[in-house]
């Protein structure tokens, strides 16, 4: 099991579909999780911090778990079947409860817990993050900003050149 992040719900929109994204970052792969609206609602009201007036069905389950005296100590993405993501929900107290995998994020972050992913699902469903061309000019210029010195400017040189 390798611990994700939970980056975000996008919506693609040539196709309708919601994804819920979880970058691995030491892989550096994206995992896109087909979900359905009502699921991208929970999770990115959650991630917001957008606490309902009254509870919603993961709110429930979340305030449940807590009445029993237990805690969510993790959720893990166990497997991918025929194109669907299962995971399980590890309670404090031991148990294991299984679940759809947009459920198990859901509750993952309410309550603020890790959420893993079985390595080779990460693997097989994996997609390369591709840095932009913004992002590596960014990385570019913060070289440039740890070599520059005032003498550049003023000498018109580029910094680290040793010109006459």
């Amino acid at each position: 099991m390798v611990q994700v992040e939970v980056v975000g719900v996008r919506q693609h929109l040539a196709d309708d579909e919601i994804v819920v994204l979880l970058l691995d970052p030491e892989s550096e792969l994206l995992v896109p999780i087909l979900i359905g609206p009502t699921e991208a609602s929970a999770i990115a009201s959650a991630q917001a911090g957008i606490v309902p007036p009254r509870p919603m069905t993961h709110d429930l389950l979340r305030d449940v778990i807590v009445a029993t005296g237990s805690s969510l100590a993790h959720v893990e993405i166990t497997r991918l079947e025929e194109g669907v993501f299962h995971a399980e929900l590890v309670l404090a107290t031991g148990p294991r409860v299984d679940s759809r995998a947009s459920d198990a994020i859901a509750l993952a972050l309410r309550f603020g817990c890790p959420v893993m992913c079985a390595a080779e699902v990460v693997a097989v469903a994996g997609v390369e993050v591709r840095t932009t061309s913004t992002e590596q000019d960014l990385e570019r210029f913060r070289r440039f900003l740890d070599v520059v010195t005032p003498d550049d400017f003023s000498t018109g040189e580029e910094p680290g050149e040793n010109g006459p």
